[in-house]
């Protein structure tokens, strides 16, 4: 955990999977796993490419997941 891109990545990643963990558990959940799966390796992506020096990409891709999840998952409910 060195870099910002190495908290907020992890950060957003963890949020996901309380968002995931949540309404899985629901009766009818509004999502499956596969419309996580986009967001999860963007992180991923977002960590490698701040963790080499690429910030403009790494911050354009961190604002591209949040607006994935916002639009995709959130919207989806």
């Amino acid at each position: 955990m060195e870099t910002i891109f190495d908290w907020l990545t992890v950060l957003t990643f963890m949020g996901l999977v309380v968002l995931f963990l949540q309404r899985s558990s629901q009766p009818e959940p509004p999502d499956t796993i596969w419309h996580y799966l986009p967001a999860a390796v963007g992180c991923a992506a977002v960590n490698y490419a701040g963790n080499h020096g690429f910030t403009i990409a790494a911050a354009a891709g961190l604002v591209g997941v949040l607006a994935y999840i916002y639009y995709v998952i959130f919207a989806r409910s």
